[in-house]
């Protein structure tokens, strides 16, 4: 059933007072098949999580509501477990871990939901959704045909997929097919997580104890988004290469840097902005989060445009003082 100027502020977690021209729910592929008979191009909402709309949104919203996990099969070292695109990711986790298939610890606490996961390539501490992938299958929105995609098929890169550039708009995610493994292998090096365990008292390493640290400190440095709108981090993290990364530590010895190959290096987006003053802004109701300066939050009543403004006030300065340029990793809307 299609709905009519509809609100989307329940639907994003930036909580942005905006509408749709047209909104609609769909639980099942013939359900996506039948709303999309019209040739129209939705936008398709899962968690809402990783959005900023910027105004009313003047065509059909489709909220992805499709549901269920199964365990198709296993081999000596994996279980193949397939979840639905509307199923909570941070819940799907959960239930992995309850089952002891390993794999998704570090991926603990993200918000949105399991289609959203392989779209993005998201990651965190030191995992990414390719270390865990295994094919997903889509509805082709023009085809009007349900397509199988490998790992290789994906093209995953940093928080890059093909479904954001070459096949953006083309398809609907329907469900994510992963390969988690039997005997568990721990990351444990990247961010505070050793810290963290430490502090728990841990003295048996198992994926759970690096699920509650990875929950421990995000909840410690991110926003609820319950509490404050916002949509996690806002900036990716710049790869420069690994000579301007030794020239700008020369000018700035505390500077930040993961090497990424033999000629790059990542750069931390937060300590960029931190360095620039931002931690802490706040504008009306736009601001840079205080504990993350890497989020950017909706207090109350921001609007998108200034969400958008703030981001673009932020990107200028990190250019002009590093002659480095942040990019988004939000979907501007």
């Amino acid at each position: 059933m299609i709905e009519y100027n509809k609100s989307l502020q329940p639907f994003n977690t930036f909580g942005m007072a905006v509408t749709a021209r047209e909104f609609a729910v769909f639980q099942s592929a013939a359900q996506l098949a039948e709303l999309t008979a019209r040739g129209s191009n939705p936008l398709i909402l899962g968690g809402g999580s990783n959005m900023l709309f910027t105004g009313n949104y003047d065509g059909l919203v489709l909220k992805n509501e499709l549901k269920g996990i199964e365990l198709v099969s296993e081999d000596d070292r994996y279980y193949y477990v397939k979840a639905q695109a509307g199923e909570n990711w941070h819940q799907f986790v959960l239930h992995c871990l309850a089952q002891n298939y390993a794999g998704l610890e570090n991926l603990s606490l993200i918000p949105g939901c399991v289609g959203a996961s392989p779209m993005q390539n998201i990651g965190a501490y030191g995992v990414e959704i390719k270390d865990v992938f295994h094919s997903l299958e889509a509805w082709h929105l023009h085809d009007k045909t349900i397509v199988t995609f490998s790992l290789e098929d994906c093209g995953f890169g940093y928080r890059e997929s093909v479904f954001k550039r070459r096949y953006r708009n083309q398809f609907v995610i329907l469900n994510v097919t992963f390969k988690l493994l039997k005997k568990p292998v721990f990351h444990t090096t990247y961010g505070a997580i050793e810290q963290e365990l430490q502090r728990m008292g841990i003295k048996d390493l198992s994926i759970q104890a690096i699920s509650q640290a990875v929950i421990n400190i995000r909840s410690s440095k991110l926003p609820d988004p319950a509490e404050i709108g916002n949509a996690g981090s806002f900036f990716k993290n710049p790869a420069i290469s690994t000579v301007q990364f030794q020239q700008l530590q020369q000018q700035f010895p505390n500077m930040v840097g993961y090497p990424v190959t033999g000629n790059e290096t990542k750069l931390a987006a937060g300590w960029l902005i931190e360095q620039c003053g931002w931690k802490g802004y706040r504008k009306g109701d736009a601001g840079c989060y205080p504990k993350q300066a890497l989020v950017l939050v909706n207090y109350a009543h921001a609007t998108g445009k200034e969400i958008y403004q703030l981001s673009a006030e932020i990107i200028a300065s990190v250019q002009e003082k590093f002659g480095v340029t942040l990019e988004r990793e939000v979907n501007i809307i």
